[in-house]
């Protein structure tokens, strides 16, 4: 295989991108829990996000690979199964436990430095915290009861001082999160919660750079700097040194995107040889979905700007409030502003901006899907 980069059109490009994906099959990763634990560690993480104005990013995620995904399924892995755990990556973000250990020393770096982040903490806070874990158990916030209203004095500080202490404890990987219903988040003692005699050895700076990098060509297909390092500036030097001693190795080709061509991009051979055609299927994607998340990439690939207007005053909103992307086979087509009235058992229309113009067939399937939609919102 030649070094030489090879020349790809944006529609070939995203039809790659839509494998590496799943979005290009019905059922790409079967049913119940096991098909959610493939989902997540072919993805390498699921975000998870607040925002409930229709279903929250994590569960939307996941019906969108799983036609028959259930919420409880997400529970089962973190709670009885216990195959997945909640971290940061670039996001809050349910990851595979396996990768807990590329975790490790990001969790070191919180313990060594934790007034940067959560303001003052103190090592007394955390070892009485621990010793009520102990000897009470799992907790939540709302199980506290004796905590005494204090004003915010960081970003990230609350009004409770015992949720600052686990919040802290939990970056700091001595507590896991052992349930979540909600946003409520159920805490434990992250080594009772594994049943571990010790937390997993930490993987070195040469192993993290791979798993970036690995992690990435599984779930995009054809990466660039940017897409292997989102919201991570600081990894982008050792993993374009890994690229540059792949691409000797021919384990990677260089490749240039038709209308992107000073933004670099690589590929497995293995992906650049295999036929990725486009499906017709039809999907209502959330705006935190890992197709969506990193607008610059989804602009080269799709030629589609995204606007998450959740933020901007209701006059200058162009899509809507919480705008989602409607993609029929390889085009997003439309944005629909949807919001759930559970009360009602109605979605909710609050505007539709078509942004290509489709047939009668393409619109009965765009109406099927959201019919198919809408019963998940309302759990029907």
């Amino acid at each position: 295989m030649a070094r030489n980069p090879i020349t790809l059109s944006s529609e070939t490009a995203r039809r790659i991108w839509l494998k590496a994906q799943r979005l290009d099959e019905e059922a790409p990763f079967g049913a119940g829990p096991a098909a959610s634990a493939a989902a997540i560690a072919h993805l390498g993480y699921v975000q998870i996000d607040t925002i409930n104005v229709i279903e929250r990013c994590h569960h939307h995620i996941l019906y969108s690979r799983i036609p028959d995904y259930r919420r409880a399924d997400l529970s089962h892995l973190q709670s009885a199964e216990k195959s997945i755990f909640e971290y940061w990556t670039h996001a809050l973000s349910y990851v595979p436990v396996e990768d807990l250990r590329f975790f490790v020393p990001a969790m070191k770096v919180f313990r060594d430095n934790p007034s940067a982040w959560f303001g003052t903490v103190s090592k007394a806070e955390i070892s009485a915290m621990r010793k009520r874990l102990r000897e009470g158990g799992p907790l939540s916030i709302r199980d506290i009861d004796d905590d005494e209203l204090v004003e915010k004095d960081h970003p990230w500080a609350s009004r409770k001082p015992s949720k600052r202490v686990l919040q802290l404890m939990f970056y700091q990987g001595h507590v896991a999160i052992a349930a979540r219903e909600g946003m409520l988040k159920t805490y434990d003692l992250i080594e009772r919660h594994f049943s571990w005699a010790s937390t997993p050895k930490p993987a070195t700076e040469r192993q993290i750079t791979a798993y970036l990098l690995d992690r990435a060509l599984r779930s995009q297909g054809i990466v660039s700097l940017d897409s292997i390092c989102h919201l991570n500036a600081k990894a982008k030097k050792p993993v374009r040194e890994l690229i540059e001693a792949r691409v000797k190795r021919r384990d990677l080709v260089p490749v240039i995107i038709e209308g992107a061509e000073k933004v670099p991009h690589w590929a497995a051979p293995s992906v650049l040889e295999a036929e990725a055609r486009p499906s017709g299927r039809v999907h209502v994607l959330s705006p935190f979905d890992p197709l969506v998340i990193q607008r610059k990439r989804l602009k080269i690939f799709f030629g589609y700007d995204h606007l998450f207007e959740a933020y901007v005053p209701a006059a200058k909103r162009v899509y809507g409030y919480f705008a989602l992307p409607v993609l029929v086979g390889d085009r997003v087509v439309a944005a629909v502003d949807l919001k759930t009235d559970r009360a009602a058992g109605k979605l909710l229309v609050q505007k539709w901006t078509w942004l290509e113009e489709v047939g009668a067939e393409e619109r009965a399937a765009v109406d099927v899907e959201l019919g198919r939609f809408e019963r998940f919102q309302l759990g029907v």
